[in-house]
């Protein structure tokens, strides 16, 4: 990989996946050092802004009565609850008033743990022409690998900023790190 890699260029964004409350510690199902993300992300999102590339953040945004939640036979506690605290973006992430906001997991007949999953999200990048995209945020092992996965299966050259990442598990984490590299997504070991 060459530095050229870690530079924005004219056809190139900045996703941001689920840096919310709920995900990091003292949230209803925190990633073990969730929020050490925080600091490289607004760092990477300063370089966008300089680079005038689009930035777009997304979030779970579960209705109280969502089918991921135990309660309803999913496997994980409530979070992201549509209006919570939990539900907001962590307090230090400087999110810039340019950054487009893309809201997922609305359904009650499915989960969305990708930010193309029914978002029209592609379309629109396409329409832009989006080429490349940097991707970062929470859980590597759910919705950032959903994100990957659906983002190359949408013809987007994927880079993914590892630093800028937590899984919820070291397991869970080597494993989509591997599946990415496999369908041809580019990490960045920064």
């Amino acid at each position: 990989m060459n530095t050229k890699d870690r530079q924005f260029g004219k056809e190139d964004m900045l996703l941001v996946v689920d840096v919310q409350k709920d995900f990091c510690p003292g949230g209803t199902l925190p990633i073990e050092r969730g929020d050490e993300v925080v600091p490289l992300i607004n760092r990477w999102m300063r370089s966008a802004l300089d680079a005038g590339v689009p930035i777009y953040l997304s979030r779970d945004w579960h209705p109280r009565h969502h089918l991921s939640f135990k309660k309803n036979g999913g496997q994980w506690p409530p979070h992201c609850v549509q209006d919570s605290d939990g539900a907001r973006f962590h307090a230090a992430l400087e999110v810039p008033i340019e950054a487009e906001i893309v809201t997922k997991g609305t359904r009650f007949d499915q989960d969305q743990n990708s930010v193309f999953d029914q978002t029209g999200l592609a379309c629109w990048l396409h329409k832009l022409g989006i080429k490349r995209i940097f991707v970062c945020g929470l859980a590597l092992d759910v919705c950032v690998l959903a994100s990957v996965l659906d983002g190359l299966e949408a013809e987007f050259e994927i880079l993914v900023i590892k630093g800028a990442t937590r899984p919820i598990t070291p397991e869970g984490g080597r494993n989509a790190l591997e599946k990415m590299r496999e369908a041809g997504a580019v990490v960045l070991e920064v």
